[in-house]
C-alpha cells in the first residue's frame, strides 16, 4: 500500500496546504467539499505536488518536515523541481 504527502493550492487565495493520505483523489474531494476545517473556506483546491512512500510513518515524517519549514518559498521550490523532471 502506498502513502502520499501532497500539497494542494487554493484557486481562491493561492494558499497552500500540506497533508498526507493513502488516497489523494478522495482527500482532495474532502477538501473541496468543505470537510476539512483549514481548507473549508479557501477552495477550490488543486493538487500541485505529491511524493509517494511505502510506509505511513515516512509520509507523516516528511509532511511534518515540510510544515516545519514554514516557508512558501520552500513549497514553491518543491513544486518547480517536480515540474522539471
Amino acid at each position: 500500500m502506498s502513502y502520499y504527502v501532497y500539497i494542494i493550492r487554493s484557486d481562491r487565495d493561492e494558499s497552500y496546504y500540506v497533508g498526507s493520505t493513502q488516497d489523494i483523489e478522495a482527500r482532495l474531494t474532502r477538501h473541496n467539499q468543505g470537510r476539512s476545517r483549514y481548507t473549508r473556506n479557501r477552495g477550490p483546491w488543486v493538487v500541485v505536488y505529491f511524493e509517494e512512500y511505502s510506509r505511513r510513518a515516512d509520509a507523516v515524517k516528511r509532511e511534518k518536515a515540510i510544515k516545519n519549514r514554514k516557508s512558501r518559498d520552500y513549497i514553491e521550490s518543491l513544486i518547480r523541481a517536480s515540474r522539471q523532471t
